[in-house]
């Protein structure tokens, strides 16, 4: 797709302020909806030849980061922020890669953990390297820009009672 030859956020910031209010937030909520598509496309981009998505990979680095790899689901949705359900799409995704396993839990047979493989850590490694390499898709953005980018988002996150 073709890059346009204006800013059409910009157009209806425009065309917004002749009619309501609030026209820079109108204009930075389209701005970092916008970036977010933009972003999880260049990212997906980046993690096909993996056969994951960027929600898949989050999902895997969070069981590389549990202590034993493994993490009951309900944990996983909680800690990835994400119903239960998209934790269940998730793990079957990954499990059909064998990316990890899915058992029941051995003191709980409600409850079902995730773990993940050999295969998985590996394509972690390969994936990671890819994202990190590409700056992860953000390499535009100077250190300052990424630190006051975050700051704010942190304070937006955090009045939205995110933590």
């Amino acid at each position: 797709m073709a890059g346009l030859d204006f800013d059409p956020i910009a157009e209806a910031a425009r065309q917004w302020g002749a009619r309501w209010s609030a026209v820079e937030e109108m204009h930075t909520v389209t701005s970092i909806m916008r970036a977010q598509q933009l972003l999880i496309a260049r990212l997906d981009a980046l993690l096909k030849p993996h056969d994951l998505t960027f929600s898949r990979y989050e999902a895997l680095v969070l069981l590389t980061f549990s202590r034993g790899g493994q993490l009951p689901m309900g944990k996983m949705g909680e800690r990835l922020q994400v119903h239960a359900t998209s934790v269940s799409s998730l793990i079957q995704r990954l499990q059909a890669s064998g990316f990890v396993t899915r058992v029941q839990h051995p003191d709980d047979g409600r409850t079902f953990l995730a773990g993940i493989t050999a295969k998985g850590r590996e394509v972690v490694e390969r994936a990671t390297a890819d994202l990190t390499a590409d700056k992860f898709g953000i390499g535009a953005l100077g250190p300052a820009q990424l630190a006051e980018i975050s700051a704010d988002l942190r304070v937006l996150r955090q009045s939205a009672g995110d933590f």
